[in-house]
């Protein structure tokens, strides 16, 4: 069984979904993941072992120009991909009409969640299967639950396991106590004032932290 998840951006939502891969993964050890994401962040899906190929998508670059979207060389490589692994099913794991776009152009079913449960209740017309999960949960066992309902398994009561090897990024960072600040967003009312970051980075500094950017 090939299943293409699609979970373009932005990069906390993307880590996210990396759990409900390891729940599928371990009660469905035959099947193949492939994941649709923007090409910023196509290095996360690549982490997890469950996923076998991963296709970058450049919808925030694409956007810009419609010809390009609609006619470009890199719109339609990407298409070609999509089309031609003949995928099982596709589990649209963003609810946004942008995502669904995606998910369509690789001509499987799509699952996703219903209008209720969805943050773009557009989309969901577009789901051959349809699912309820609560919005009071919080959104990593959100993404677990859709992918258990997709796929026919039961959810499992343990905390979400990303599945990440810690060996590989053993090296890439300094071993001296750390803080990694996560200053990057894309939505303006997430913005926070360069001053306060200056002012935090001085105090983590002064308690013998080591400041990591991203």
């Amino acid at each position: 069984m090939r299943i293409l998840v699609v979970k373009t951006s932005s990069l906390g939502d993307v880590i996210h979904t990396l759990p409900a891969l390891t729940d599928a993964m371990r009660a469905m050890p035959y099947a193949m993941f492939d994941w649709a994401v923007e090409e910023s962040f196509q290095e996360v899906p690549s982490w997890h072992p469950a996923v076998r190929e991963v296709i970058p998508v450049a919808l925030r670059r694409w956007r810009k120009s419609t010809a390009t979207m609609l006619f470009g060389h890199e719109w339609r490589e990407c298409k070609r991909r999509l089309r031609d692994n003949r995928y099982d099913c596709v589990i649209d794991a963003q609810g946004l009409l942008k995502s669904v776009w995606v998910a369509r152009q690789a001509r499987a079913p799509i699952y996703g969640l219903d209008r209720d449960s969805i943050r773009e209740p557009a989309a969901s017309w577009f789901y051959r299967y349809k699912f309820d999960v609560p919005w009071s949960q919080h959104a990593v066992e959100r993404v677990r639950s859709l992918f258990a309902q997709s796929l026919g398994y039961s959810l499992p009561d343990t905390r979400g396991d990303y599945g990440l090897d810690k060996n590989y990024f053993i090296d890439i960072v300094p071993r001296e106590k750390r803080v990694l600040f996560l200053h990057g967003t894309t939505r303006a009312d997430k913005h926070w004032p360069e001053s306060y970051w200056h002012q935090l980075c001085t105090r983590v500094n002064a308690a013998g932290y080591r400041v990591l950017l991203p």
